[in-house]
């Protein structure tokens, strides 16, 4: 088993907010960039499009509340078929604080 990231190492932030000093490396981790917002502005290190949930299952869950627990392990599925990626996001949060936008 991998060794577990320190909570103190990961923050979110959503892309409408403006980057800090402290976000430390700035991945996005979305399929789709954020609508009305400039490469720079947003000022990613990385795009991480497998490690969000994929359009499937984000228009399946459809935002219902009734939905989530269904949602979450069907999301854990999905990030288990992209383990490397998943392994090197981790890999990064234990050198350095990661901000997933």
């Amino acid at each position: 088993m991998s060794q577990p990231v320190p909570a103190s190492q990961v923050q979110v932030k959503r892309a409408c907010a403006p980057p800090a000093p402290d976000d430390g490396a700035r991945i996005l981790v979305d399929r789709l960039w954020p609508r009305g917002i400039e490469k720079e502005d947003l000022a990613i290190d990385q795009w991480r499009k497998t490690l969000a949930p994929s359009t499937a299952l984000r228009q399946w869950f459809g935002h219902d509340p009734g939905r989530w627990p269904d949602f979450l392990q069907r999301y854990e599925s999905e990030l288990q078929a992209h383990a490397e990626p998943l392994e090197d996001l981790r890999s990064l949060a234990l050198r350095q604080k990661v901000t997933l936008v």
